[in-house]
């Protein structure tokens, strides 16, 4: 009977931490945002892990077999994390990692600022006596700029048409 209830404690954490891990995502997600097919590749990762968890679990604590109180214990587990703990603990993280990545965001801007900015003046000094060779780079890439701002504003309109349509 002791066995039994430490497997229904094991499966109770087990939902808790299946849970918390995927909080943590949830927050990785917010923090940095993710497009549809890192979203689908993260979920699958996600659930293969989970599976292989609880699998392993089934297989040490109840020799592979399938007890029912113990998804029980998981689907309670996983309950009341979600209730009691899940909505402060994403909201409150996510936006202190948003704020923690936009001050060394700044930080990086400003240290590369510091060490670019005797670049940009040499480059500047150059433009003005008028070089050839730094004109000729500075034109091709305004171009080339041009040219991948036009090429991402048909790929939008081409999305945008084909959203009207399945809508």
């Amino acid at each position: 009977m002791a066995s039994e209830n430490e497997f229904l404690l094991l499966s109770f954490l087990t939902g808790i931490y299946v849970t918390f891990v995927y909080d943590l995502l949830r927050i990785f997600r917010r923090v940095i945002p993710q497009g549809e097919f890192m979203v689908s590749l993260e979920d699958m990762i996600f659930w293969v892990y989970c599976a292989l968890k609880v699998f392993l679990l089934m297989y040490h604590e109840s020799n592979g077999t399938l007890r029912w109180f113990a998804v029980f214990g998981a689907l309670v587990g996983m309950f009341l994390y979600r209730k009691l703990i899940s909505t402060f603990f994403v909201e409150h993280v996510s936006r202190l990692l948003s704020y923690i990545l936009c001050k060394v965001r700044g930080i990086l801007n400003k240290i590369l600022c510091f060490f670019m900015h005797p670049v940009i003046k040499i480059m500047h000094k150059m433009y003005e006596k008028g070089e050839r060779v730094v004109r000729r780079h500075a034109v091709k890439m305004l171009k080339k700029r041009e040219i991948g701002r036009q090429f991402f504003k048909k790929q939008l309109t081409a999305k945008k048409k084909m959203h009207n349509i399945e809508i």
